[in-house]
């Protein structure tokens, strides 16, 4: 999991400061992926079994590509 913050900040007269601008890259912020949840969804409903639904999970978007073409 890769993670880059950037901040800037900028001073003002007063001895104060602002932010500028933020910079926040990040491989998962949620945990899983959009592509995962999709394919555990489209499994459960179709195969109604939590094991098929991880694994299919796990494929991610490949599952959901093989989906579409398939069904």
């Amino acid at each position: 999991m890769a993670k880059e913050i950037e901040v800037v900040e900028e001073y003002d007269g007063r001895g104060g400061h602002r932010t500028v601008s933020r910079t926040v890259k990040n491989t998962a912020k949620a945990g899983i992926s959009f592509g995962s949840c999709l394919a555990i969804v489209i499994s459960y409903t179709k195969w109604h079994s939590i094991l098929w639904a991880i694994f299919h999970g796990l494929l991610s978007w490949a599952y959901v590509i093989y989906y579409i073409i398939r069904y």
